[in-house]
């Protein structure tokens, strides 16, 4: 009985995530131009996404129900409909089920190409597999709350994060205890004072030049911040996936 209520315990904590960057800086006008706000039908911000090319941007699965992303702005309370929002169509990943059991990964199709620019660019991804030292430094950003509890800011934030080597992140994971899920990878929230927390999901983790990873999940509320290391979907494991969607342009 009590394994099933901390089964239930840990779901919960994985799942309730908001939208923060912690301890980070405003984003120049110029740069990370491919970032997208996801939003659902009544235009609220849900999540964060990124551009990949002129027809998809990619965001986590667990950011059910959008409807439209905006991009080429970085400050939400300066939104053109007519220029900055696409519909979407949603193509989540086919194993998908819940964050814990992993493959929290979705592309949305948008409505109409992307109109690239001085405002709008897309990321590139990896190649192949994702092999990064320890302690890399690399970059994650969202809207949100800049604290725990804090306000929300409707300028885009960036915040610099060390990578975590994959075994240490499982270690100290399952001292919770937690198993992560397969194709994972992990950065920030560990031996750091940055990181993402509440919905932040679905943004990207960019080392170098290329995004890496998808914002999956973080432990509690707390973001001041948990020592676990914040999880990642590792995109390197579902390039096949993207480019036969990005091929056929559907779902």
């Amino acid at each position: 009985m009590m394994d099933v209520l901390l089964r239930i315990l840990l779901f919960h904590l994985l799942t309730s995530l908001g939208s923060e960057i912690i301890n980070g800086k405003k984003v120049p006008d110029d740069l990370m131009l491919y970032m997208a706000s996801v939003q659902d039908s009544s235009g609220r911000h849900i999540c964060g996404g990124f551009l990949i090319n002129e027809d998809f941007v990619v965001t986590a699965a667990h950011c059910r129900k959008p409807t439209s992303v905006v991009l080429g702005t970085h400050n939400l309370k300066k939104i053109n409909n007519g220029t900055n929002r696409y519909s979407v169509e949603t193509c989540e990943h086919p194993s998908y089920v819940n964050v814990k059991s992993g493959n929290d990964i979705m592309l949305l199709k948008l409505s109409k190409k992307a109109q690239l620019g001085n405002r709008i660019q897309p990321v590139q991804l990896p190649k192949a597999e994702t092999k990064l030292k320890d302690k890399t430094k690399c970059r994650v950003a969202g809207w949100g709350l800049t604290k725990t509890r804090g306000q929300v800011t409707a300028v885009l934030q960036v915040a610099d994060v060390p990578f975590v080597d994959l075994e240490v992140c499982k270690t100290k994971w399952n001292e919770v205890p937690f198993t992560l899920p397969n194709n994972v990878i992990c950065a920030g929230g560990f031996n750091a004072k940055k990181g993402f927390c509440r919905g932040d999901s679905g943004g990207p983790l960019v080392c170098g030049r290329e995004a890496v990873g998808v914002v999956s999940f973080n432990m509690k509320r707390n973001c001041d911040y948990p020592n676990v290391p914040n999880v990642y979907t590792d995109i390197s494991k579902y390039l096949d996936w993207i480019k036969e969607i990005s091929k056929r342009q559907k779902c």
